[in-house]
């Protein structure tokens, strides 16, 4: 597991970022980068399980991530602690393959800067995603940016 930085300044107050970043609707959009049809399921109060989900175009089934808030300080800051994972629409904790992806965070930071928002992510990743995440958050980060600065 290694941990990868990313930052960008985004022209919004960071309410509004916030809110573009954790919004059903918006969250599709900007994580669609990282794979069609992206979704969460549940909530983001600290201590709340959350599922990140995405449909297997081939097999029709849910895979993903299963998660939790490990923290939330309204517009500042956001952990997800990742738990495990979801294949095939089942949730899984306790496999050799499960615990190749957790525990794992990531952490989102909320900073006014410059008349607008620095949001800083650090997220711990999988060496065999590694190269994949790194040419794909920069991408995410900028349709979020995107959607936030929308009037």
């Amino acid at each position: 597991m290694t941990t990868q930085h990313y930052s960008i300044h985004i022209n919004a107050p960071k309410e509004k970022v916030w809110n573009t970043m954790l919004d059903q609707g918006t969250y599709r959009e900007w994580t669609s980068v990282f794979g069609e049809g992206g979704r969460f399921e549940g909530s983001w109060d600290q201590g709340s399980k959350i599922l990140f989900v995405g449909t297997d175009p081939e097999s029709g089934k849910d895979g993903g991530m299963v998660s939790r808030i490990k923290e939330n300080r309204a517009y500042e800051f956001i952990s997800i602690e990742h738990l495990g994972i979801m294949k095939d629409g089942v949730e899984d904790t306790t496999s050799e393959e499960a615990k190749k992806f957790a525990p794992a965070y990531e952490n989102y930071t909320f900073s006014e800067k410059e008349g607008g928002t620095e949001l800083s992510v650090d997220v711990d990743v999988a060496e065999e995603f590694a190269d994949f995440f790194t040419e794909t958050w920069p991408k995410g980060l900028a349709k979020l940016k995107e959607l936030s600065e929308q009037a």
